[in-house]
This record gives structure tokens, sequence and C-alpha cells, in this order.
């Protein structure tokens, strides 16, 4: 895990103490070093912050050197890179170092952008190649690293932070057609641009992509080189087949995500996720040591599950390290919190998490593994019994399926009536319908100008997919919408702290089995992550396996929006919105509404995130 940052440049303008400059922008993604390369013409410069992982050695500095002719920078882990190295070395490859990065090198050499469909990790890095001149970089396959760029006026500038670009001197402006969408629906990006940011003239490079850019040209050429097929199930093995396939691809993706030189512990929610991942960790590792599982913890809180984490770490012999993020100091952390997101975030479920990484630092654990991925491709979250409902129905299945009754008799009370009757016989005319509601309400926000709405409505963008079948959701949310916004933060909070977070969940053939089963596998009998849950059962007690409560990562959102300070907050930042002609001014008038971090209509804490882009001129690093 690094931060990288690099300038192609057709004539010299910016030199090493420019790319410094960068590189220290993004010191905390790095803590452990820092290396910086430029070719004999001075227009080719590569930077990299380093967080010491795998070889310790310093064999494994960046910009790494390959062949004489290629150099690396590199970003995230490839959990099998012994393997590919092994491969490589019966081809005559020869290394110097026992690091992922270098096999990425080697492997594009070999393979060149084909490697990429081999790599079963996280990644986000760059390859300059002397011999074609030609920058190669890619992404991996979910979007867990970052990858952003900029490009004008013979320059093409890229990063793992946007705050590399303004250590430049560069001022950027505010994206209002993203602050539009994120106020009025919550949308953190574009789904019909995923290039998108919250800043003009600033791009991120696609999950599953690559890039190549070169001189000649002067303009990036990106393309997608995996994609997940939701649409046509596969397989339909019985249930012993699932669970053993099940059971073989995650326990190989745990395996491979402990490959560390430094501590690798486990964030511990409490929930099925984080307890399956808990429990998956204790039977692959071949350390005797005993591992540590870090909780935040909200005491009082309705939605607490500290309880539940102690009973599953003291089942396997962990270490139970417990974090209390104090709602009073959430205002005092604000600037330091959305300096280190960048671009707005939706609740404060990222300050809880934020607090979690810093507790990991102030603990000396490097690397964490988590269980995000499993509700987007197992069907966690209860929005999903919908989709199947509708899927079953629309099959002439749901009545001697039983599955409505189940979930009533587990306490679901997600909805299903005549509307969502007519969604399953003609999904296109519910889009139809979904779509101008969305439009209506954002047209109609109470708060904003006339002036705003006019002009961004006009590149308005909800358009949500034609849902055929629950599989059709669960690709929505995690190849679309949705998982990638919640990887940002990931992927921020743990760097603020120079943390590297682990998603064994997300190994992509893991997930590609998963899609390739039928919606029962995911939800039967009332009971969702019905395969996790059935998996588990040897290795998990049945209170957390058979638990009915679904809680999602949820703090005391509604309290901690009462304190006086974040209300003082709140309100001078709806007064820099009605400064920029966004509110109305009236709005300052209106009372602060306290909502849950999940609540729809949850604007006065939009409003609080969104003002920060017209401030974050001022916040370069650390």
């Amino acid at each position: 895990m690094c931060g990288i940052a690099g300038i192609l440049q057709s004539a010299p303008r910016w030199n090493l103490t420019d790319l410094q400059k960068m590189t220290q922008a993004l010191a905390h993604r790095g803590p452990d070093g820092e290396g910086h390369w430029q070719d004999e013409s001075g227009c080719v410069l590569l930077g990299h912050r380093r967080l010491s992982i795998i070889d310790l050695t310093p064999a494994g500095q960046q910009p790494m050197p390959y062949l004489n002719r290629y150099h690396i920078i590199h970003n995230g882990e490839i959990y099998n890179y012994a393997e590919l190295k092994q491969e490589l070395q019966q081809k005559g490859y020869v290394f110097r170092s026992a690091t992922d990065t270098e096999v990425i090198a080697a492997a594009y050499d070999c393979w060149k952008e084909d490697c990429l469909k081999r790599f079963d990790g996280m990644f986000a890095f760059a390859i300059w190649d002397s011999r074609e001149n030609e920058l190669f970089a890619a992404r991996d396959r979910f979007g867990e690293k970052p990858f952003f760029y900029s490009f004008d006026e013979g320059i093409f500038l890229f990063a793992s932070e946007i705050k590399a670009f303004r250590a430049l001197g560069l001022s950027l402006k505010p994206n209002l057609k993203m602050l539009f969408n994120f106020i009025t629906i919550g949308y953190t990006s574009n789904p019909e641009k995923p290039d998108e940011t919250f800043f003009e003239n600033i791009h991120r490079l696609p999950a599953a992509s690559f890039m190549r850019f070169s001189f000649v040209y002067f303009l990036p050429v990106v393309k997608k080189y995996w994609e997940l097929l939701p649409h046509h199930t596969q397989q339909n093995p019985d249930d012993e087949e699932a669970t053993e396939q099940f059971l073989h691809l995650f326990r190989l993706s745990v395996k491979r995500r402990l490959r560390s030189d430094v501590e690798v512990s486990v964030s511990l929610s409490g929930g099925i996720d984080s307890s399956s991942l808990t429990a998956m960790v204790k039977s692959v590792s071949d350390s005797d040591n005993i591992m540590r599982c870090l909780t935040v913890s909200f005491p009082e809180f309705e939605k607490d599950e500290t309880e539940i984490a102690g009973k599953v770490a003291k089942r396997f012999g962990f270490e139970h390290l417990i974090t209390q993020p104090d709602g009073r100091k959430l205002a005092e952390e604000w600037e330091t919190l959305c300096r280190y997101q960048e671009e707005p975030f939706g609740s404060a479920s990222i300050y809880a998490q934020f607090k979690l990484y810093e507790l990991a630092a102030q603990c000396g654990v490097k690397v964490m593994l988590d269980g995000q991925g499993a509700d987007e491709g197992l069907a966690g979250y209860h929005k999903y019994y919908k989709w199947y409902w509708q899927e079953l129905f629309r099959k002439y299945k749901l009545s001697r399926s039983g599955e409505l009754e189940a979930a009533r008799r587990l306490g679901v009370k997600e909805p299903f009536n005549w509307k969502n009757k007519i969604a399953a016989r003609i999904p296109a005319f519910a889009t139809i319908v979904l779509e101008k509601r969305y439009l209506f309400h954002m047209l109609n926000h109470p708060d904003l100008t006339r002036d705003f709405v006019r002009h961004q409505s006009r590149e308005a963008y909800y358009s949500p997919p034609d849902y055929a079948t629950l599989n059709d959701a669960l690709y929505f949310n995690l190849c679309v919408y949705g998982l990638e916004e919640l990887l940002r933060y990931a992927d921020r909070n743990s760097m603020a702290h120079g943390r590297e977070v682990r998603l064994p969940f997300l190994q992509h053939e893991l997930v590609e089995f998963l899609f390739s089963l039928p919606g029962h596998f995911k939800i039967r009998k009332g009971w969702t992550k019905w395969l996790l849950r059935h998996s588990m059962q040897s290795l998990l007690p049945e209170e957390i396996v058979w638990r009915k409560e679904k809680v999602g990562f949820e703090p005391p959102q509604k309290v901690w929006m009462q304190d006086k300070a974040v209300q003082e907050a709140i309100q001078e930042a709806k007064k820099i919105l009605v400064k920029e002609k966004i509110l109305k001014p009236e709005v300052l008038n209106k009372d602060i509404k306290p909502l849950s971090a999940h609540e729809a209509a949850n604007y006065d804490w939009r409003y609080w995130s969104a003002s920060f882009l017209f401030v974050s001129n001022k916040f370069i690093s650390d």
C-alpha cells in the first residue's frame, strides 16, 4: 500500500522538486519511505511514498526499474504474486527482490495488458515503458485503490489522491453537477460517467480498467479489461457442491490476504461477515501468535454490536481492542476528516471508520482484513428482498416458494405490493416511473436556489437499470454504483493513518462464482446471505450464523448531530452554500434536523459535507 504520483510533459516545465511536493502531499499513504525518478529528457517523472508490507528491505524501493526498460510505481497488493513469480521464473525471468511490485513489471513484460486478468489483488499502478515511450496504468477490478488524473496543455498528471494536484499550486473548481446530485439524492459518483469526480478536469480511472498514454497523441486511451456477467446463471449445483466451492474460494482468498511481513488483524463488527472472516482467519492461519480484532463501539446505542464482537473474539482466542468515537469531537476533527476524504460523504459512519483505523495505528496494526463486499455479493441488505421476490413473482414462483411468508416470520418488513408486481412484469416501465420520481424530487428540492437547479438539472443523472433478477440488482451495487463509494471511504480512512485494508470477499473468482449461482443461494427461507450462513455453521455458533437482526455499520449520528458544536458547524456550512448561490438565504432560518445515518432526506449532513469543496483549496497536505 502506498501513494503514487507522476508528471508527463511534452517539454520540461515541472521538475523533481515539484514532484516531491506531490508525494509530500501523499506522505500519510506511505510513511516508510519515498522515491523519485525522471528520464533523461526531464519529461517523465514518477514519484512514490512507501508503506512497507512485503519485503521491508531497500530492494522494495520505488520507482522500481526492471529490465533497463520499465519503471514502475505501485499502490496495493497482488496477493497471488508468489504463484505468478514461480510461473515467470520458469519462463526465464529473474528477480532481485521479494516484492509483488517486481512481479507486476515482469508480468507486464511477459503478457502485456493480459497480465491484469491474472492478478488477484487490489492495485493502482503505472509503468513507464522507455522503449515504446508509453505509460501503462491500471486499476483493480472493483476500485479498491484510487487513481486520479488530469491533462491539459501538454501536461498529464496522475496521483493516488486529488490533494497531490493542489500541491502543484493548481486551484480546483467544484463540479456543480455532481454536487447537485449529491445534495438532492446523495449520489457520490456518476454511474453514467465513472471517470467523473467532484472537481472539474480531474478524472478517475474507472475500476477494472487500464490506460495507455503517449506523447504522440497526448490523450489517454482507457479500456476495460474485466466485466462481471450477472445476467445468466451458469450453474445450479446442489447445496453441498455450492458450499464446498464457496468454502474453497473463501479459504483461498483469506489465506492469500494473510501474506505479509507485518502483523495482520481483523476489523470485527459482530455481524455475520466479519465474524465469518474471523473464523476463517483462525482456520487457515499458520501462525500460533494471538491475532487481534478491532471493534468500534457505541455504548448505549441500540445498534451497538460490541458484546457480540467480544464473544466472537473470545471464541477464537483473539485479543479484542475497542475504540469508542466521541460525537462531541466530530466537529473538532471534521476538517481533518474532510481533508483526507477529499470528496463529500453521506454519513457519520465515515468518521467512525476513521477512528477504527486510528486505533489500528495507535496499537501498531499495519494491515487489517475487513468484510466489505459480502453484502453486495451475497444479498445482505434488506432492499434486496424485493428484487428477489419480484424475480420469483415474474416466474410465477413466489407463492409456492413461501419466501415472502418466511421473511415475514423473521420480522422482515420490506414492502411488497401491487407496485412491485407491476415492476416485476414490466421492469422497463417501472424504471421510467422511478426515474421521473427522482427527477421530480430533484427539481423541487425546497432549499436550492432556482438558478442552481435550472443550470445543474440539465445534466442530472438518475438512470436505474432494468432489474430482471436479484443478480442484476447485486451487479448494479457491486460494479456500477454503491460499493466503490464504500471502498473510497475505506481507502482514504485507512491511508490517513498509514494502514492497509484487505477485503477477502472481493476476491474476483469468489465473486464470479457467486454471480454464477441463482438467487436462492443468496436468499432462502427468508434469510439473506444464505450460502454464507450455511457454510459457516461448523465454524460459528448458531446465535451468530442465524442471527435475525441486520445491523449495518452505523453510529449514533442523530445524537451526534444534536451536539452544539456540530450544529454551529452545519450552520456555517449553510452560509458557505448560500454565498455560492446554491442554497436559498432563508435556509439559514430553518432548524437543523438531526437524522440517522441512512435517512434519505439527510440534507443538513450533506450541506456540511458539500461545503468543504469550496474551502478545500486551502488544505493541501498533512
